[in-house]
């Protein structure tokens, strides 16, 4: 019996192999070849699904032969001849594979964006000081997981509490493969603890959003001068000596849409531009990809909900030390090493996911 481990592959393939014959059949009729225009989209239908179906068959054929070799293990044979019989097991596990990947990277291309930098953006959602300090904690973790991945981190815009919280924190991250890896965080994200504050002990559930957005090139979205406001204020700070006495924060406004894009983090204004109009391609950009997939958001907060609780993508559970995704019911029991930036393992599962669940 042949199997593939991946149902969701099984399912293409066996779709395309049966459409795969079903046009060989319709290529033989007389009326099909008196039609000159169907017969050219036959035709062409049937020579885009010829090396997957091609390939499918030598797969199951190598099964077939892995079930026939495996059952001669069975059979007692002589030392000589079952270690040949083990080589050939092997080699033909080996090429099972091999045509195997093919097959998956056939059908589920990689996303061209993935080697792409990312703007991630975190915000307090529900539950007040306690969600703008589990921002902070979010924020923290990324900005961990990049340095151990050997990328560059930079904060483009933020508005933190007094307690050490943010409202909202915007920063981007540069390194080979970034939006490959954090593109499964977007959604929000639920805590559950017992906030410092707590003098009864009662466990609190708060959320925060994410978003992640892959870098837009200036070629990708065509943005019209005409279409901006910039505005320039003086950055905010924690006052005396820090207060910059020049004017260096920029807020650029795009005026069909509404967005905004700030950045106060360096001194220089040109730099601040160029940050925000970074953020603001790659918003416009991921904006316009979901009005193609038709999406029925009217803005970007479609990406990471309304910030409810019942929203979650992920939870942190503080007091059996348990991060769990809900998108594939997946539980790591590490919640300390994961804030610390040891995120790798769930973030291959989720990469691993069939396709629908992420």
């Amino acid at each position: 019996m042949v199997v593939v481990a991946d149902s969701l592959l099984k399912e293409k393939l066996d779709a395309a192999e049966r459409r795969y014959v079903e046009i060989e059949a319709l290529l033989s009729q007389p009326e099909t070849v008196q039609d000159s225009a169907r017969l050219l989209a036959l035709a062409k239908e049937r020579a885009a699904l010829e090396e997957n179906v091609s390939r499918y068959r030598e797969y199951k054929a190598v099964m077939d032969s892995v079930d026939r070799t495996r059952a001669l293990q069975e059979e007692g044979l002589d030392p000589e001849m079952a270690a040949l019989v083990k080589e050939e097991l092997a080699q033909l596990r080996d090429r099972q594979e091999s045509l195997l990947a093919g097959l998956r990277k056939a059908l589920f291309p990689p996303d061209p964006r993935d080697q792409k930098d990312v703007i991630m953006e975190v915000r307090a959602g529900t539950g007040g000081e306690e969600a703008a300090l589990f921002a902070a904690d979010l924020y923290r973790m990324y900005i961990r997981y990049a340095q151990n991945r050997g990328w560059h981190t930079e904060i483009i815009d933020a508005s933190p509490n007094e307690k050490g919280g943010y409202r909202e924190v915007v920063f981007e991250i540069k390194g080979k493969g970034a939006y490959s890896r954090l593109k499964y965080e977007s959604g929000v994200h639920r805590v559950q603890r017992v906030p410092a504050t707590e003098a009864s002990g009662r466990v609190h559930t708060s959320t925060a959003t994410v978003a992640v957005l892959p870098e837009a090139e200036e070629v990708e979205v065509n943005i019209r001068p005409e279409d901006l406001r910039v505005d320039i204020f003086h950055s905010s700070g924690a006052g005396g000596q820090n207060v910059q006495k020049v004017a260096t924060a920029v807020r650029i406004t795009h005026l069909p849409t509404g967005m905004v894009a700030a950045c106060q983090d360096e001194r220089s204004q040109l730099r601040n531009r160029q940050k925000a109009m970074a953020v603001l391609r790659a918003r416009l950009l991921d904006l316009e990809r979901r009005q193609q997939k038709e999406e029925t958001a009217r803005d970007r907060r479609s990406q990471v909900g309304t910030g409810e609780r019942a929203e979650k993508v992920r939870t942190y559970n503080f007091a059996q030390s348990r991060i769990t995704d809900h998108r594939i019911d997946v539980s790591l029991h590490n919640l300390p090493r994961f804030l610390e930036g040891d995120m790798d393992g769930l973030i291959d599962a989720l990469a691993n996911a069939p396709e629908g669940k992420v």
